[in-house]
C-alpha cells in the first residue's frame, strides 16, 4: 500500500499507538480527499500518513490540489497541537511500508535531533511592508540605443540601489530581532511591483512565550506607523526543519 506523508511526530505523544507495530488510525483526523489518517510507528517516532491511491497522484497537481494543500497543512497543525512535528513537503509519498520504514531508519538520527531541537517551539510569521527607498529610474531606451558609458553608469546606479535596499532590509530585520528576541529566524526580502519592499520574517519562539510575542507585536505595530505589518501564527516550525526526508514529492 502506498502512503501519503504529512509529518513526523513523537510516538509517545499518542497513547493509542502503545506498543503497536502496525499503523493505527488517528481518530478524528481525516486527510487529503477525505482519506483516513494513520499513525505509522517507527521506533521512537511516528509518521502521520493516509492511504495514497494511484488516482491521487494526478489530483495533487491540479486545481483540486490547491484545496489539498490546505488539508495537508490542517493535518500538520492538528498534530502540532499535541506534539512536536517535522512537516513533510506537500506531495510527499512512499510507495509501500518498506519504503517508509527505510526512509525513517536511514534518517533516524537526523529526525531525532530535529525533534529535540524543536520540542516546545512554534513559528511566528511576520510580514513588514515598507516604501522602496530607491525607486527604479525609468529606462531611457534599449541597450542598443544607449551609449556604452551611460549604460555602465546605469548598471552602477542599479547596483548601488540594490545595496541600499539590502542595507535597509538588514537593519530592519535586526531591529525586529531585538524587539522580539526569537530563538532563531529566517528572513527574506523582495521588491514588489507596487514600488514597496516586503520583508518576510519567520521567528522561532518557545510556545509558552507566544502570547507575550503577540502582545509585543500589537504595541510595535502601533509605534511603527511607517510600516504595514501583518502577523500570523503560531505555526508548526516549517522554516526551521533541516530536511533530509527521502520520499517522492509531486513538487520535486
Amino acid at each position: 500500500m502506498a502512503w501519503y506523508a504529512y509529518c513526523i511526530t513523537e510516538r509517545n505523544a499518542f497513547t493509542e499507538l502503545g506498543r503497536h507495530r502496525k499503523p493505527m488510525p488517528l481518530s478524528g483526523v481525516t486527510g487529503l480527499f477525505g482519506n483516513q489518517t494513520f499513525l505509522f510507528p517507527a521506533a521512537d517516532l511516528a509518521v502521520v500518513v493516509s492511504e495514497h491511491m494511484p488516482e491521487d497522484a494526478g489530483r495533487l497537481v491540479t486545481v483540486e490540489g490547491q484545496a489539498a494543500a490546505r488539508e495537508h497543512a490542517r493535518v500538520i497543525s492538528l498534530c502540532f497541537a499535541q506534539s512536536t512535528v517535522l512537516p513533510f513537503r506537500y506531495g510527499t509519498t512512499f510507495e509501500d511500508d518498506d519504503a517508509l520504514r527505510r526512509s525513517v531508519r536511514s534518517n533516524q538520527r537526523h529526525f531525532m535531533a530535529n525533534v529535540e531541537r524543536l520540542r516546545g517551539m512554534a513559528e511566528m510569521h511576520l510580514k513588514v511592508m515598507l516604501n522602496d527607498i530607491c525607486p527604479e529610474a525609468k529606462p531611457c531606451g534599449s541597450v542598443s540605443q544607449t551609449a556604452g558609458q551611460e549604460y555602465l553608469s546605469h548598471l552602477r546606479e542599479s547596483a548601488a540601489r540594490q545595496r541600499e535596499r539590502q542595507s535597509r532590509a538588514r537593519a530592519l530585520s535586526v531591529q525586529m530581532h531585538r524587539m522580539f528576541s526569537p530563538v532563531a529566524e529566517e528572513v527574506t526580502c523582495k521588491r514588489m511591483d507596487c514600488g514597496k519592499m516586503l520583508l518576510d520574517i519567520a521567528h522561532l519562539v518557545e510556545k509558552r512565550t507566544v502570547e507575550r510575542y503577540q502582545n509585543k507585536y500589537s504595541s510595535i505595530a502601533l509605534e511603527l506607523k511607517d510600516y504595514a505589518m501583518q502577523l500570523s501564527g503560531p505555526w508548526p516550525p516549517y522554516h526551521f526543519v533541516h530536511r533530509e526526508q527521502r520520499g517522492h514529492s509531486a513538487h520535486a
